[in-house]
């Protein structure tokens, strides 16, 4: 069996990404409780043991709430840049230096046969990143809490088989939404989150033939669903002259409150 994934939660309540190739299975992000993403794991029949190790994205507490826990409980490694190490701090609590890994932004780090590298993201946070996983044949992308689609990420992004792409809210939902004009304006700008209009425009520049699947993620429970998102973006990507068939390319979903199923990233349909 070839590199497979599973997205364990996605959204503002929490994030969790399970990357396993042969006897490495990579943990992206913990931001919901120790417990949860414990009980996320064995959902889809990983114990907590098989970790090979935690990388983060970035310090809010959304990816990181359960990092200090699963790390100490299970004795596992941590990788993030410096200025997020120091930027978790308050969050992870105290973590053995032989834990603590420094994964620098633009560098990668092998595990068995995945190599795992990280690329800059627009964000409001220390030095927040995206990350690249590559068996030597395949490639998955995770490129969520992006202010806005760089050109620096779509390079980073362009060759991937299946692609994690932020779909966090819809324009028109978010500006009548509840929120204070600060926050949406916060959401709305590069440091914010990517739009369902924006997904789509990006996933126009971004479709070739390798590319067969992308989930949209981070999808925000008061300013999206996934259907209005799946929708948007379709039309999106229309309105740019690009139209694809569900045979040659499929939107997928991911969900706050339960894991995706297993998706085995160098197949035809994932399973």
């Amino acid at each position: 069996m070839g590199m497979r994934f599973t997205v364990l939660s996605s959204g503002s309540t929490g994030n969790a990404t399970v990357i396993e190739l042969g006897g490495t299975t990579l943990l992206v992000d913990a931001g919901l409780s120790a417990r949860r993403v414990e009980d996320l794991l064995r959902e889809r029949d990983v114990s907590p043991e098989q970790l090979s190790g935690i990388l983060v994205t970035h310090e809010h507490t959304d990816h990181v709430k359960g990092v200090g826990a699963l790390a100490r409980k299970y004795k596992l490694p941590i990788y993030a840049n410096e200025k997020t190490w120091e930027a978790m701090k308050k969050y992870v609590g105290q973590i053995e230096p032989a834990q603590r890994k420094i994964l620098e932004t633009g560098t990668a780090a092998d595990f068995g046969s995945l190599r795992a590298e990280s690329f800059g993201i627009s964000h409001d946070a220390a030095e927040p990143v995206g990350y690249t996983f590559d068996d030597g044949i395949h490639k998955l992308s995770l490129a969520t809490d992006l202010g806005y689609m760089s050109d620096r990420v779509k390079e980073a992004i362009y060759d991937s088989d299946v692609l994690v792409l932020e779909s966090n809210h819809d324009i028109e939902m978010l500006r009548m939404g509840r929120y204070p004009w600060n926050i949406k304006r916060r959401i709305l700008s590069d440091i914010g989150h990517l739009s369902n209009n924006a997904a789509g425009e990006a996933l126009s520049e971004l479709l070739n033939g390798r590319l067969k699947r992308t989930y949209l993620a981070h999808l925000s429970r008061d300013h999206n669903m996934m259907d209005i998102a799946r929708m948007t973006v379709r039309c999106s990507m229309e309105d740019s002259g690009v139209f694809f068939k569900d045979s040659e390319f499929e939107l997928r979903d991911t969900y706050w409150n339960m894991p995706t199923p297993w998706d085995e990233v160098g197949s035809k349909s994932g399973e």
